[in-house]
């Protein structure tokens, strides 16, 4: 493809696409809303990108010209976007980012994780052990690896790794080799109604699995599995119980585990994922399943589970000293933030957990307030954030204070963002954790300047 057009460019999956067709050669070009880390790192890879929804700031080779032009468009941009409008009118050959990337991951050997937590964990380890096996793969990623500094890795091997996410059903345009399944709690009641519907998106995804391929789920997990001829179904579980579980678990200091990974043709002995947390563990048990029925072998799994660096904003440690510490984390659903609290707590046992909580839609504040109230009430404190709105209009009567009047905790409080770096500073937090999808990541920085320079660190 000569020419390839973006918007929505500076979401995680679609950055991800701009780097892959760069990198192929095309001339790439994208819109989105407002400029962030993302978009300046692709206008530093030579990538034109512009902030404003006007047709004449799109590249003249791009906009008139419809032959060799692919324009990709992510479902969270409004329809009536002018951009959008031009291109849909224009004659423009428009696909879905989902749809990009299962035409990319058509002639590859695609293993694919799917579920609606810990799939970019889980796809960014399966990355890294394949990658550092030797093997190598392409992986287009849900977020930003510590280990490779991006979230597009490339290679003229068989494999391709792919996060598989169930948002407007975009996983159901992959037809992989191997799939992962983590999770199929309710989510994105928006686009799915209830929870049947997504079991069903995610039974219909496993049965798109190739003929010959593998199964990896859960083992808690209910499927209607309707899979393909010779398609063989496995199991993983943190502990006894799964096809692929860990044995001897052993908590060490700093929240780390060691284990016996034990699977259908042996036992690996003596291994550690190199970030913190039992969820950690789960996740390595599901991406080391994937590896070696796909080849890896038993010690390059065991050598990149403990050389793995974790996600960005994936359980990240920004400060840790004896008097303050700062974890920020990608939790937006309540059993995502309750796993989290979990973790921590073994991490830091008897210490007092402050959490800034920002949730992520209106739909998904209305949907799961009661889930949310009982999630946090495992913190000791609690701030809360307004609503991120992100692609949707307000809701009347939804607001973060449904969440608030639900919970017992008793420090609890809603804060304005303007006023939130104040209100901390005046606080003593012990441990301290952002939890949010939306734009909490932006004041990573500023918390952690403000705590070190506070603390003396």
């Amino acid at each position: 493809m000569k020419r390839v057009y973006l918007i929505g460019i500076g979401g995680i999956g679609m950055s991800a696409l701009a780097r892959y067709y760069k990198h192929a050669g095309s001339l790439v070009a994208g819109y989105d809303r407002t400029p962030g880390k993302i978009t300046a790192e692709l206008e530093n890879e030579g990538i034109d990108i512009h902030f404003e929804d006007n047709i004449d700031l799109i590249p003249s080779e791009i906009r008139f010209n419809t032959d060799d032009t692919l324009v990709i468009y992510t479902p969270a941009v409004p329809a009536d976007l002018k951009e959008l409008v031009y291109f849909r009118d224009g004659g423009f050959r428009l696909v879905k980012r989902s749809l990009a990337l299962g035409e990319v991951a058509a002639s590859k050997k695609t293993l694919a994780v799917a579920g609606t937590h810990g799939k970019t964990s889980t796809s960014t380890l399966l990355a890294h052990i394949v990658t550092s096996s030797g093997k190598g793969c392409t992986a287009f990623l849900g977020g930003i690896s510590k280990n490779y500094h991006t979230n597009l890795l490339l290679s003229k091997g068989e494999f391709l790794v792919a996060e598989a996410d169930e948002f407007d059903r975009s996983f159901l345009q992959l037809w992989p080799d191997t799939a992962i399944i983590t999770s199929t709690d309710a989510d994105h009641l928006d686009i799915y109604s209830n929870h049947k519907n997504i079991k069903e998106a995610f039974s219909e995804f496993a049965s798109q699995i190739k003929p010959g391929g593998n199964l990896i789920i859960k083992n808690s997990l209910e499927l209607d599995k309707s899979l393909n001829e010779g398609v063989k179904l496995y199991t993983y579980s943190f502990d006894k119980g799964g096809d692929f579980h860990a044995e001897d678990i052993k908590l060490l200091s700093g929240g780390y585990f060691s284990f016996t990974l034990v699977h259908p043709e042996g036992r690996i002995t003596d291994c550690r994922v190199g970030i913190p947390g039992w969820v950690n563990v789960e996740n390595g048990i599901a991406a080391s399943a994937a590896a070696l029925l796909n080849g890896i072998d038993e010690e390059s799994v065991k050598i990149a589970l403990n050389s793995f660096a974790g996600v960005e904003r994936r359980f990240d440690i920004h400060i840790n000293t004896p008097s303050i510490a700062y974890i920020d984390d990608y939790a937006h659903h309540p059993n995502e933030i309750s796993a989290a609290i979990s973790s921590i707590r073994d991490i830091f046992p008897g210490r007092r957990l402050t959490g800034i909580f920002q949730p992520h839609l209106y739909t998904r504040t209305r949907d799961f307030a009661e889930e949310f109230a009982k999630s946090l009430d495992k913190l000791d404190e609690l701030i809360l954030m307004d609503i991120y709105p992100a692609r949707e209009l307000p809701i009347e009567g939804v607001n973060s204070e449904m969440i608030l009047n639900m919970m017992s905790l008793e420090k609890r409080r809603v804060v304005k963002r303007e006023d939130l770096l104040d209100y901390v500073s005046s606080t003593e937090p012990d441990i301290l954790i952002t939890f949010g999808a939306g734009d909490i990541d932006r004041f990573i920085d500023p918390l952690t300047e403000m705590l070190k320079k506070r603390y003396n660190v």
